[in-house]
């Protein structure tokens, strides 16, 4: 089953340049000298993204002075709301004191920051960088060292950045067999991709059978534990047990990518709700209080292949704005507010999350439109404050893994990712493309506008289906 949603795009089109005049303006300036208007295709919405000027909390305003509520909150970053007190007086304080930019030397805080870091995820070692691709592309690295071995074993529809093992197997094809074979991007050399296998997630037999096919040249396994461009959906118990036992048979290295999930659930790595320890984790988001702040951690045998007692084998540099100061001190501060607030932060998560999910199936199941949101935490997980709307063609549907939430044959996919995501803008509200999650800075009156909207969107997209 397919639907032909262009009339109702143009249709939204149409009146989000009414809406939005301003932004439209900015946007063409932008293009005459950005590629696309930007730089994150991502946030490049069409027809045009609202350009922001102010972000604080709950929401952002833009150029036309609408005050959006948004819960796609920095790439999933902000789990404390935008520009949070705790976060913004700590680095006016520096920059107050003449410190916060770079300055190419070592500090305390480097080291403040990855004690935090190793103690809450069981990491030995600790080595920072800027994006979560550098991270997950350094794990890569460490492990074919560390192994003497080539092959990358990745989930079909997990993303692990724009790195040279992460560009397959991301986006859904479906005339490729299992969905998602495909290389995601030009200028990748064969002999790289071919390097890359993609098997099935929370799928433990295919993962069987692909280290029985593969193992003795697997270098690493890579996997989220809780995985987000593929749908916001937890790994089972089961699977990661799976995926430790096997990487351990076969000598291989087990990399966690928390770069979503890392302190999202609890105050440390989501691994340690599941008692499994990878070898490998890496880190992003959440940790740099809104600053640009990855990492990869693991055992010191593995990590050390970075440093003067490896050999210096791995040139893990990080960058030149690998551990910068103001980025470590926006670190530090988070790690230790999400520590010492344990216990309220992550319920409250949950509680919201919930209700989100709830409403925003409810509000369009009261239109007569089934949808149906993953990001919950399932039966592993104690709660969730993330999720994705799905409007699949049977309520018997399994959303379990990325091939059946892209499918479009058991999801309207466009109406998730496009029709609704430009309908609630015109409602002021922000999903970016179907994701989104609450911040401890939303509240229930936020949900219940998000409610209403979503009743309006259903309503207006209702004669369409």
């Amino acid at each position: 089953m397919k639907r032909d949603h262009s009339a109702l795009l143009a249709e939204l089109a149409q009146a989000y340049q009414q809406h939005s005049p301003r932004s439209a303006e900015v946007n063409r300036f932008a293009e005459r000298f950005l590629v696309d208007g930007g730089s994150h295709a991502l946030r490049l919405i069409q027809p045009f993204p609202p350009r922001i000027v102010t972000a604080r909390g709950a929401w952002v305003r833009d150029e036309d002075g609408h005050d959006i509520l948004d819960f796609w909150q920095g790439h999933l970053a902000n789990i404390l709301g935008h520009n949070p007190d705790v976060i913004t007086a700590a680095l006016a304080d520096a920059f107050g004191q003449g410190y916060g930019l770079q300055t190419g030397f070592a500090d305390r805080l480097q080291a403040e920051a990855a004690e935090i870091l190793c103690s809450r995820t069981g990491a030995d070692l600790v080595r920072f960088t800027t994006s979560g691709s550098l991270a997950t592309m350094y794990a890569c690295l460490l492990s074919r060292a560390h192994t003497g071995r080539d092959l990358v074993v990745k989930v079909g529809g997990g993303w692990h950045g724009a790195q040279p093992w992460g560009l397959k197997g991301v986006g859904y094809h479906k005339s490729n067999n299992g969905g998602f074979v495909h290389v995601d991007t030009e200028g990748l050399p064969s002999a790289l991709t071919d390097d890359v296998v993609i098997t099935r997630y929370n799928d433990p037999q295919m993962l069987k059978e692909h280290f029985s096919a593969f193992g003795d040249r697997v270098a690493c396994f890579i996997v989220e534990p809780f995985i987000g461009a593929g749908g916001l959906i937890p790994a089972t118990r089961e699977y990661l047990r799976v995926a430790r036992e096997l990487t351990e048979r076969y000598g291989a290295v087990l990399i966690f990518d928390e770069v979503i999930s890392g302190f999202r659930f609890r105050a440390g790595n989501l691994g340690a709700l599941y008692g499994v320890q990878p070898d490998l984790a890496t880190f992003g988001k959440i940790i740099g209080g809104g600053m640009p702040v990855a990492a990869v951690g693991g055992r010191s045998d593995i990590m050390n292949l970075a440093g003067r007692r490896g050999g210096h084998k791995v040139k893990f540099s990080g960058g030149t704005y690998s551990g910068h100061p103001a980025s470590l001190l926006a670190a530090k501060t988070m790690l230790n507010y999400l520590i010492a607030n344990e216990d309220t932060v992550y319920p409250r998560l949950a509680e919201l999350g919930a209700g989100a999910r709830s409403i925003m199936e409810a509000a369009f199941a009261s239109e007569g439109i089934l949808a149906r949101c993953t990001g919950d935490g399932g039966s592993e997980l104690a709660g969730s404050a993330m999720a994705i709307l799905h409007f699949p063609y049977r309520a018997d549907a399994v959303l379990d893994r990325p091939e059946r939430v892209f499918d479009p044959s058991i999801c309207d996919v466009v109406l998730s990712k496009k029709v609704v995501e430009l309908a609630l803008l015109l409602e002021n509200v922000h999903f970016l493309e179907g994701h989104g999650a609450v911040t401890t800075a939303h509240t229930e009156q936020d949900l219940q506008l998000l409610a209403e909207a979503c009743q309006r969107v259903a309503r207006r997209i209702r004669p369409y289906l």
